[in-house]
């Protein structure tokens, strides 16, 4: 009995080495190497993905966490200085579309009067971006403060957006966050841009800002969605500070 199970137990392997050596050129052991070593492979680049994730986004909630720390008295002073010019809400509320359409609360020091979006459509002729045109940029914007006129310069308006990193909306870098309006209008393409978290900068904020066309702007999105790394987030970070010190782009 045990001889016969011996006897068939080795005929299926000899088998099985017969159509890997047939359709693999490979021995039976052979074929459960490459096997092992696929698995291996698969394994390894899901633990650096996922190692690349946690340190992301510990960098994020860290670096976020320090920030709205020490930049606590500059909101303090942009709050009173925005409030004392015209009386009106120093924050900007909107809704934005973040990773895979989740939509979440976008806040923004206001740099522009109270009435701004209602005047919007009164300055379409006008776009940077051309009358159909999906996000909307005009320089001179005439609804834009004196006070907000200097924060947007500095990226100063952008500040509040450090509560969505820590929350977890947005990262530090990926993607500007649109609003639902333009991603109604998005092509197929466009919606790459959803594939990664927003960010509070990204490569085309440091390549022309605002003086890039939409197309420009999606373009560079998907090249830092195809090659994003931590090396690279943290370039980004960096070429970011002379960006905003020398205001190019931004209006």
């Amino acid at each position: 009995m045990g001889a016969t199970r011996l006897q068939v137990d080795f005929g299926r392997k000899s088998l099985v080495d017969q159509l890997y050596r047939g359709y693999g050129g490979s021995s039976f052991a052979g074929g459960r190497l490459r096997v092992f070593r696929a698995h291996l492979k698969i394994f390894t680049w899901s633990f650096v993905v996922t190692g690349a994730k946690f340190f992301k986004r510990a960098m994020d909630i860290i670096v976020s966490s320090i920030a709205l720390v020490m930049l606590s008295p500059v909101f303090l002073i942009l709050t009173i200085l925005i409030r004392l010019q015209d009386g009106g809400p120093a924050f900007f509320w909107q809704t934005r579309v973040g990773l895979w359409g989740k939509e979440f609360p976008f806040p923004k020091f206001r740099s522009m009067v109270v009435d701004a979006e209602k005047r919007k459509q009164e300055l379409a002729a006008v776009n940077q971006h051309g009358n159909d045109g999906i996000t909307f940029k005009m320089k001179r914007d005439p609804r834009i403060t004196f006070i907000g006129g200097i924060i947007r310069k500095l990226s100063l308006d952008e500040l509040p957006q450090l509560w969505c990193v820590l929350r977890g909306d947005m990262s530090l870098v990926g993607p500007r966050p649109p609003v639902p309006s333009e991603v109604a209008r998005y092509t197929i393409s466009d919606r790459r841009r959803l594939e990664v978290k927003p960010g509070l900068t990204c490569i085309w904020q440091v390549s022309g800002r605002s003086e890039l066309s939409f197309e420009q702007q999606v373009r560079l999105d998907a090249q830092y969605i195809d090659s994003h790394s931590v090396i690279l987030d943290l370039y980004l970070l960096i070429k970011t500070i002379p960006a905003i010190l020398t205001g190019r782009g931004a209006y």
